[in-house]
């Protein structure tokens, strides 16, 4: 019973740490890459769709994204999500393809993008603190319905709160990563 409820949390504090990663992915660090239009979604014939399903990406040179749609009739539906986006670019049309030029990072700009960062890594520590307190209520649970011991509680928390740490750690030293690379010029 408690092995599967560290298991569980274990797992769920896995995916936290792995959308955690993801979201750092879609800021931007210099280089322009296709993963940072993964979370836009367009209005494509009335239901919301990702970018990924309607077009494709390519870099054509470190600031420039071309966007190729697979229905011309879904571009001016991809403009408008790319406009709309978080990530502070026009894309110029051409009739066949949208080409995003990402502006050089200023100074001022990188500091955004590291509060956006600390943002998002703060978001996935909240992610895995209520997957702790979850477990945590689910082995309270088992103690009070007395089919553990309370050492045996104990002994679990305290796995508990190990993992916590390990899965906190490592999304701090993504948002190290991800600072540094964005300071970087």
């Amino acid at each position: 019973m408690i092995n599967e409820i560290l298991n569980d949390a274990d797992a769920k504090m896995n995916k936290s740490v792995e959308a955690t990663r993801e979201e750092f992915a879609t800021i931007r660090a210099g280089r322009a890459n296709p993963s940072m239009f993964s979370k836009i979604v367009a209005d494509y014939y009335g239901t919301p769709t990702p970018l990924q399903s309607l077009a494709s990406f390519t870099s054509q040179d470190a600031r420039t994204i071309l966007i190729q749609p697979f229905d011309i009739g879904a571009m001016s539906a991809i403009e408008k999500a790319v406009r709309d986006s978080d990530l502070g670019v026009n894309p110029a049309n051409d009739g066949k393809v949208l080409r995003c030029v990402f502006p050089e990072l200023t100074e001022e700009r990188r500091k955004e993008y590291i509060k956006i960062a600390r943002g998002k890594a703060e978001d996935g520590r909240v992610s895995v603190r209520n997957v702790r307190r979850t477990a945590k209520q689910g082995l309270e649970k088992l103690e009070k319905d007395g089919d553990v011991g309370k050492d045996d509680v104990t002994g679990a928390e305290k796995k508990l709160d190990s993992l916590t740490k390990k899965h906190t750690d490592a999304i701090d030293e993504m948002l190290k990563n991800k600072e540094a690379e964005l300071l970087e010029v």
